[in-house]
């Protein structure tokens, strides 16, 4: 994303406020059978983890075919990484490590068929899969919305009153696997210094699509 994981946190900030301020929060955390208090620990922690890149390996990658987009250049002032014939590949903590975390407590609590959570995912993620596209010297791209309304149309499709918790775990895990794993195969062509699953790259934001999913449901 243009602006890298400062600008992403910030936009997390404001849309996560406004959340806050009409009451949407403690909805979808009471959906998720969260108390405030945890809720709101999941909260920060899964927002200030995805500032936290953790390297899993380096690949040899081909330069983009286009020059990538300019970086923003507003009030945070990142710094982007140049792309020297290598792309680092790493797991975000507040992107992947955390909502998956999550997602298994409510696939062992939550009370839906296991049946149900793995459907969930698997059209999730076809889902995001076919509406994710690679973003030379970026990332890969996805409408914001896609995900979540897909989460939330297949949990309320497969069990009513289970819903939210299907959700969740579709929308977090299906964007995982259908827009970060089942894309790696483009990393090499996008000239991308570091990929990142579940980081912001991928123009979704893991943990908002979650909590937008159970909100929908």
């Amino acid at each position: 994303m243009p602006g890298g994981p400062f600008l992403f946190a910030l936009f997390g900030l404001m849309f996560l406020f406004v959340l806050i301020q009409v009451g949407a929060l403690q909805v979808a955390f009471h959906k998720l059978g969260l108390d405030p208090q945890a809720g709101m620990t999941l909260l920060f922690v899964s927002l200030m983890g995805s500032l936290v890149n953790v390297p899993l390996f380096r690949m040899e990658a081909e330069e983009p075919a286009e020059p990538p987009p300019e970086p923003f250049r507003g009030l945070l002032k990142h710094r982007q990484v140049p792309f020297e014939g290598f792309t680092t590949v790493a797991v975000n903590l507040g992107g992947c490590l955390l909502p998956v975390t999550f997602a298994a407590y409510l696939v062992l609590n939550a009370g839906a068929s296991l049946e149900n959570y793995l459907l969930a995912v698997g059209l999730v993620s076809t889902v995001a899969y076919v509406a994710s596209r690679p973003i030379p010297g970026l990332g890969i791209g996805m409408p914001v919305l896609v995900a979540p309304l897909a989460a939330a149309g297949f949990g309320l499709l497969l069990d009513p009153a289970h819903s939210a918790a299907l959700a969740y775990v579709g929308g977090t895990i299906g964007v995982l696997i259908g827009a970060d794993l089942l894309r790696l195969k483009d990393v090499r062509k996008m000239g991308s210094p570091v990929a990142s699953i579940g980081g912001a790259g991928t123009f979704d934001g893991i943990f908002i699509t979650g909590i937008i999913a159970v909100l929908l449901a």
